[in-house]
């Protein structure tokens, strides 16, 4: 039960984009490489939050996050984003290119 519990708190730590700066710039401003602090981003954020509310909630929070099944997920994310960030990149300079020859006539 207790490893359900930390499970679904790590998965939560990982996966929230509630944060404020997460949202700040448009996907075409994005620099690529900002795609991979969403993850670590949403975990700190809910981290300092719980940790202000309750410091021994907030080290079991810390606990969780250092488990093998969370530190796998996080790199299974982080290695993840990082090829669908490539991808974006690829895709956005095929689009560039393209409008650049069809619509503009370079």
């Amino acid at each position: 039960m207790l490893q359900s519990r930390a499970l679904v708190i790590a998965l939560i730590l990982l996966l929230s984009t509630t944060l404020p700066e997460v949202h700040s710039k448009s996907v075409f401003e994005r620099d690529r490489r900002d795609w991979l602090v969403f993850p670590d981003a949403a975990a700190i954020y809910i981290y300092e939050t719980v940790n202000k509310l309750s410091p021994k909630v907030g080290q079991f929070l810390l606990d969780a996050s250092q488990t093998q099944v969370v530190v796998v997920t996080r790199n299974f994310l982080i290695r993840e984003t990082a090829k669908l960030s490539i991808l974006a990149e690829q895709l956005m300079e095929k689009i560039k290119n393209l409008w650049y020859k069809r619509a503009l006539g370079y």
